[in-house]
């Protein structure tokens, strides 16, 4: 559980064993209390899952063969099992340069707790396979201060994968930097609401101390996902769903987040974390720094090629100062 003091692991960790130790499982990191009991049970397997999980993630990242750097300050990246989107949010990750970052804001989309504002964590600590992650309450209490934000009850908190999914990649490249975490929950947010929360996040771009890691998948192309658009013009389903994927992609670059709602409207791309990119783009519109982002790789869970056929697609981006 992520509440203040407890760390948070693995879930369905009893799945391990039949798994056969493999990181095919999402990496969605609750129920601390069956540790001890597990550990008892499968001698040394939290330590094997979390010696396999660091050494994907540094596979991942040196496979990109991106350099870090301080220019890059934040990031769009996928929150799917790592066995699909790992390697995918290794391109987004593998541009922090640690050296100066002293916090980092999470943007995360909610995916079972409605509500039309963003909101915050209760927690004190985040806990990862790979170490603890500090919160910053300092900043938590400014935003809360403001009367725009509502608190998470830690089973929303302990149920959302949207930035959990970011924490073990955030741990990992910051290893042995005293870096802290300011976790928000996006909400169903209205035009006017993105639009609020970016003017009032903005300020936090200007201090170059501050670095943004904003969660969301692409496409969820399929039956199951209620959305099955598809134009032959484009060849295979798969190719339609690139394009798709790839306008959207283009359009956010612009930072033009008119275009993105427009977009988002005339094609109803089922992109999650529409909201916390829409923020983004507001808060990149109203800092003063010049913010471009760039995408850098993209990926499909699988190729559809026939209407029962579902795929969820990955996209990873590097906000960069534009001189």
């Amino acid at each position: 559980m992520r509440d203040p003091g407890t760390p948070t692991t693995a879930r369905n960790f009893l799945d391990l064993a039949e798994e056969k130790r493999s990181w095919e499982f999402e990496v969605s990191l609750r129920n601390f209390h069956l540790v001890s009991e597990i550990c008892i049970l499968i001698p040394n397997s939290w330590k094997e899952i979390c010696k396999k999980l660091d050494e994907d993630l540094e596979r991942w990242l040196l496979a990109t063969h991106l350099t870090k750097s301080p220019d890059v300050r934040g990031v769009i990246a996928p929150h799917a099992a790592y066995s699909y989107s790992g390697r995918c949010a290794a391109f987004a990750f593998a541009n922090i340069d640690p050296e100066s970052i002293e916090r980092v804001f999470l943007l995360g989309p909610s995916h079972h707790y409605y509500t039309p504002r963003c909101a915050l964590t209760r927690a004190t600590i985040y806990s990862t396979p790979l170490g603890d992650l500090q919160v910053d309450t300092q900043v938590i209490d400014e935003l809360k201060a403001t009367g725009k934000f509502e608190l998470m009850d830690l089973h929303v908190d302990e149920a959302e994968h949207s930035m959990e999914m970011h924490l073990p990649y955030l741990a990992k490249v910051f290893h042995g930097y005293p870096v802290k975490v300011v976790p928000i929950l996006v909400g169903a947010l209205n035009t006017e609401n993105e639009a609020m929360y970016g003017q009032l996040l903005a300020k936090y771009v200007d201090n170059p101390k501050n670095f943004f890691s904003v969660s969301s998948d692409f496409c969820h192309w399929g039956s199951r996902f209620k959305y099955t658009y598809y134009d032959k013009e484009h060849g295979p389903i798969y190719k339609f769903i690139e394009a798709l994927d790839h306008l959207g992609m283009d359009i956010i670059e612009t930072g033009d987040t008119n275009a993105f709602k427009q977009y988002l409207k005339d094609y109803g791309n089922t992109i999650c974390g529409r909201h916390p990119i829409s923020i983004f783009l507001h808060m990149l519109k109203n800092c003063s720094a010049k913010i471009k982002i760039g995408f850098v790789q993209y990926e499909q869970s699988s190729q559809c090629k026939s209407a029962r056929d579902s795929s969820v697609s990955y996209a990873s981006a590097a906000a960069k100062l534009d001189d």
